[in-house]
């Protein structure tokens, strides 16, 4: 099976935003959807940038092509300034996290589509409870013959990635303990998880085909890695981070995947082999990152050579700076460790939840604020 990869000659940028709508005075999640893209698509100059998703309860902002972080954050908030008018209309708040802390998903409804009621057939308990939301960043890759290295190496950071983002320690009124209970969810999907680590292009034709073949997936989008090949966009598509209630977290960890991406890729051209690690350290470093999130003591290397993540992206950060230049997001990507030092989205709802005495409508109106500041 040939599969053609249509490279981006530049490092173009796209992000893919996924946020729910709360009831303004229940704070529980509304399934409407369809009435808030009524209001929001006429007034929006690009209403292809406003996309319906599984459920009911959600919507996803994406951006245009862009050349730098500046402007896909721009683009960003242009389309939520439209959003969160229509939401305003019908008494709706956008609400930006991996997890909902107290919605109950047997009370959620699926968007209309044979796509979305195959999956949910198919996958059935397991599918109707992923009330999880993320965020998804593409990067504009030349060589499909550099995919798979580039992806492999992308798994290194994995837990840097995840850390930084991960904003979904409550399910269901109880705190998990996790940091990311999303990415634990999301992978009990078939396809979804960790991506196979394939050397060359050719291997992963053979892997599409055989899954096209079983019945396995239908399509190409159907595989659901955390990090997998976007082949009509001619991007990876970066897809770790849980979701995002902040524009200031949101620069930081788009600049962060945008300039691994291009250092990478350009380490690859130059014919470098890249530094990647066995399955089973990938593995144990998304689950370390999804428990523990920035106190993650995470794998280095094939070695097993272990660091505190957050001592490790201080270091990574500024061996990126001069990428971070020739990308116009040197101050994008400084505020990564600024996202570090204040406390991620998990922490930063868990502090809530304390000071309330676990109020978790209070949790919800902290993250819904934070967005709504940042607008």
């Amino acid at each position: 099976m040939r599969i053609d990869f249509h490279g981006s000659a530049e490092p173009t940028l796209g992000v893919e935003w996924e946020v729910a709508l709360v009831d303004r005075r229940t704070r529980d999640l509304r399934n409407d959807a369809a009435h808030l893209f009524a209001r929001a698509k006429p007034r929006m100059p690009m209403p292809e940038k406003l996309h319906k998703e599984l459920l009911k309860n959600t919507v996803e902002v994406v951006t245009g092509v862009c050349g730098t972080v500046g402007d896909a954050m721009a683009d960003l908030r242009d389309t939520l300034q439209y959003v969160a008018a229509a939401a305003d209309d019908l008494d709706l708040d956008l609400y930006g996290a991996g997890t909902h802390p107290f919605a109950d998903w047997t009370g959620q409804q699926l968007t209309e589509g044979h796509r979305y009621a195959e999956l949910i057939n198919r996958t059935q308990w397991w599918g109707r409870q992923m009330l999880i939301w993320g965020v998804h960043v593409h990067v504009g890759l030349p060589e499909k013959d550099r995919v798979m290295p580039v992806l492999n190496g992308l798994l290194t950071y994995y837990p840097h990635l995840q850390a930084l983002s991960a904003s979904s320690p409550i399910w269901m009124g109880v705190d998990t303990g996790y940091a990311s209970n999303r990415a634990l969810m999301f992978q009990q999907l078939p396809t979804a998880g960790l991506p196979f680590q394939f050397e060359r292009w050719e291997e992963f034709e053979h892997f599409a085909h055989d899954q096209i073949t079983t019945g396995v997936i239908d399509e190409l989008s159907e595989i659901r890695w955390d990090l997998r090949p976007a082949i009509k966009h001619g991007t990876l598509e970066n897809r770790i981070c849980d979701g995002v209630s902040t524009l200031a977290d949101m620069q930081g960890l788009v600049a962060l995947m945008h300039c691994l991406a291009v250092w990478l890729d350009g380490r690859v051209a130059a014919g470098e082999t890249l530094t990647t690690m066995p399955p089973w350290h990938v593995q144990e470093n998304k689950w370390r990152s999804a428990r523990y999130g920035v106190d993650a003591i995470v794998i280095l290397d094939g070695e097993s050579n272990e660091r505190l993540v957050t001592e490790d992206l201080a270091e990574l950060v500024p061996r990126l700076e001069p990428v971070a230049a020739r990308l116009g997001c040197e101050a994008e990507l400084a505020s990564v460790l600024e996202i570090a030092n204040r406390g991620p989205s998990y922490v930063r709802q868990r502090a809530v939840a304390e000071r309330s005495g676990n109020d978790l409508v209070a949790v919800v109106d902290s993250v819904v604020s934070e967005l709504k500041a940042g607008l």
